[in-house]
């Protein structure tokens, strides 16, 4: 009987070798299949691709991560095959990267501060409290009132900061 339906079912249709595409990804990625380089496992065993007379391969990505494989015949088919990539060199740094050194701050959160502001002529102090941490030429907030919000100074030494704009 199956004989039979085998008969009647008029010629079977060909499909493409998996063990050829194999064989092919193989040779193009340089590495037989579990290898470093080579394709992770073989191509599924189940797939029914039409007969394909010229495969073409390519890299999916630069990162050789996968072959591509196309066939562009009448019935078009695409395959991914992942791949064991091999390790890429570390590209070679000229110079090793600086340490950042440890920062100093001048002014410490809660602190006292002395803030100054003058021009040619004239110089007016206030006292304040730091409102953050600051190192010697940076911003830190300085609250001289508890009305007002704090002013943005500029430290200058310990328990001393300017206002920007001022006697520059």
């Amino acid at each position: 009987m199956i004989a039979l339906l085998i008969a009647l079912s008029g010629p079977t249709a060909a499909f493409q070798s998996t063990e050829t595409l194999d064989q092919l990804v193989e040779r193009f990625a340089g590495a037989p299949i579990g290898a470093e380089g080579g394709a992770r496992a073989a191509v599924d065993k189940r797939l029914k691709l039409a007969a394909c007379d010229a495969p073409q391969l390519s890299w999916r990505s630069p990162a050789e991560d996968a072959v591509v494989i196309r066939c562009q015949g009448p019935q078009q088919w695409r395959v991914f095959v992942p791949v064991n990539a091999l390790p890429k060199a570390a590209p070679t740094a000229a110079a090793p990267a600086p340490v950042a050194a440890k920062v100093e701050f001048a002014i410490r959160r809660g602190d006292p501060v002395m803030l100054e502001a003058g021009a040619a002529g004239f110089s007016i102090t206030r006292e304040g409290l730091a409102m953050g941490d600051a190192a010697v030429g940076g911003r830190v907030l300085v609250k001289t009132d508890d009305k007002r919000p704090p002013v943005a100074a500029i430290a200058l030494a310990p328990g001393r900061a300017k206002l920007p704009g001022f006697g520059d």
